[in-house]
């Protein structure tokens, strides 16, 4: 009896051991501190690197940073012999007509750019113009198998401008087995519209704005579709979208109703039922712009970690480097520094690649750090990279995002973005356990923001992607407080010069996140599992395919 409990506690004590981690986990865990991240945030908000703008002076001296940081910790080159992955970029400054015509219907009228419409092109040509382009209601523009949904069935809209929803038909439902409810997905997004819409063969595309849908007012897309704009360059010239895309305002879409006969006509309501039939307009409009072009060539930073049993298999942290540069002054200051956005993530994958340096005994699997260019400008350089991957994507194990961690100090909630995403939130879960804290699922799904960081870009072309951060449940002020940070934050300092590093910046809750990543890192790199997409993301059908 005496001999049996004796293997029983050894079985326990070897079975406590292999749960928890070692020695060596301990050490590189505890390196990452507030000592080693606020001096990098500090450097990279710095008045010297005039807001890290890609084609400045700023972007050469934020990527020569990156890659000395890198350097000085023994990580190797990321991109074969080079620490810089290549992004080419073209700008586009388009002046479009100040008006759209629109012709049939009851009697023809102009909505006016600006106020009633935006428009571009994508595509790298000096002009383009739709003349009296016959105009197509397709609901939501979706095409969504899973859910047995087709806005394009029987419909050519060859040649044709088709005017779509925001969001997707499951919105305002409340019904999470309709789409997901109130719950984005991808179908909703802006991007997928304009993508489906060429797959189709449209000339042209609109997006009916409204804001609930959308999450964010019509300013917001004047402002976005209007002047220079950065895209990929590819070497079709993005020939292969639609001449042109753009957004219309919901006063405007009514009236286009209005004058085929259908005054009061609740689009978003109709266009949402099962037996929805798209349709023509009966009406044209008329449109096109004219284009300055500027090209060059941005940078991805991207260091190695090398592991040692299966070098080949990664995990793949990543944060944007890119900030707005020098813009229109805000109280007489004109750099906009971007310190939260995003020098805390930069400055926290450097920590966590420092952790992994001080391993005593290598990883099985390698880390891999990717700091990407011209997020704000769409997620570029991370989209090249999806697009021309270095590491392949069916031995990319995972992609843990950073973006934008606020310095309100030690908080017992973290964030997930897309929350029911992927097993990898599991992962996150039991790191958090660690420091006691807890998960919070995303508290504003219908905003689509699973899509508006860079780990989307992984995460489309099937790599599982976590981007999660603190929330606001501060541990020394309360919840309440932590709120109102959060929105002082939003309204006062994002994308605005005052986003700057103060000798006060409280990076303690930062250091946590960037603790929760690596261990997620860790764990996965000695470890032969491949985390899965859960059932009914988006994404699972292409890691299958891998």
């Amino acid at each position: 009896m005496k001999k049996t409990l004796i293997v029983l506690a050894a079985i326990i004590l070897i079975g406590f051991q292999a749960c928890t981690p070692d020695q060596n986990f301990e050490e590189a865990y505890n390196s990452i501190s507030e000592e080693g991240l606020k001096p990098r945030i500090k450097t990279l908000a710095s008045d010297e690197f005039l807001g890290r703008m890609p084609f400045t002076e700023g972007e050469t001296k934020t990527i020569n940073y990156l890659k000395e940081e890198f350097q000085k910790l023994g990580l190797k080159p990321g991109n074969g012999d080079s620490y810089f992955q290549e992004v080419p970029l073209v700008e586009l400054n388009a002046t479009v007509d100040p008006q759209m015509k629109i012709t049939g219907g009851d009697q023809a009228f102009e909505l006016n750019y600006w106020d009633d419409f935006v428009v571009l092109t994508r595509r790298v040509t000096d002009s383009v113009r739709l003349e009296n382009s016959e105009i197509v209601f397709a609901g939501y523009g979706t095409i969504a198998p899973e859910y047995n949904w087709n806005d394009y069935e029987g419909l050519d809209v060859k040649g044709k401008t088709v005017m779509v929803l925001i969001n997707d038909p499951g919105f305002g439902t409340e019904d999470k087995s309709f789409f997901k409810g109130n719950e984005m997905t991808y179908y909703g997004r802006w991007t997928y519209k304009y993508e489906e819409a060429a797959r189709q063969g449209a000339a042209g595309i609109i997006i009916v704005h409204e804001t609930a849908h959308a999450s964010y007012p019509f300013e917001v897309v004047q402002g976005g579709w209007s002047g220079a704009n950065l895209y990929l360059e590819n070497s079709d010239n993005n020939m292969s979208r639609c001449i042109l895309e753009g957004w219309v305002s919901m006063e405007s879409a009514n009236r286009m109703f209005a004058n085929m006969g259908m005054e009061g006509y609740d689009f978003y309501e109709e266009a949402r039922k099962p037996d929805f039939k798209s349709f023509p307009m009966n009406q044209q409009l008329s449109v096109g712009l004219k284009n300055s072009i500027k090209r060059s060539v941005s940078n991805n930073v991207i260091a190695k970690y090398e592991g040692t049993t299966r070098p080949d298999e990664v995990i793949i942290y990543s944060a944007h480097w890119d900030h707005f540069g020098i813009g229109s002054p805000v109280d007489g200051d004109s750099i906009y520094n971007g310190a939260v956005d995003n020098g805390t993530g930069v400055a926290a994958i450097i920590q966590i690649a420092e952790a992994f340096t001080k391993l005593n005994k290598a990883t099985e699997r390698s880390a891999v750090f990717i700091a990407v260019t011209a997020e704000e400008q769409g997620l570029l350089g991370s989209a090249h990279y999806a697009a021309n991957p270095i590491y392949d994507p069916a031995k990319t194990v995972a992609n843990l995002n950073a973006d934008a961690y606020r310095p309100l100090g030690r908080v017992n909630d973290f964030s997930i973005i897309g929350y029911g995403q992927s097993e990898l939130e599991e992962y996150a879960e039991r790191a958090l356990q660690r420091q006691g804290r807890y998960v919070l699922p995303d508290q504003f799904p219908e905003k689509g923001s699973f899509f508006r960081s860079d780990h989307y870009s992984f995460a489309s072309i099937g790599i599982p992607a976590l981007d999660g951060s603190g929330g606001t449940d501060s541990e020394a002020n309360g919840k309440e407080w932590g709120e109102e940070q959060y929105k002082k934050y939003t309204s006062e300092n994002y994308h605005k010069p005052s986003d700057e590093y103060t000798d006060d910046f409280n990076a303690e809750g930062i250091v946590l996140d960037a603790q929760v990543l690596f261990e997620v890192g860790y764990t996965l790199a000695n470890e032969s599992y491949f985390p899965k997409w859960k059932q009914g993301s988006e994404f699972k059908a292409i890691r299958e395919k891998q």
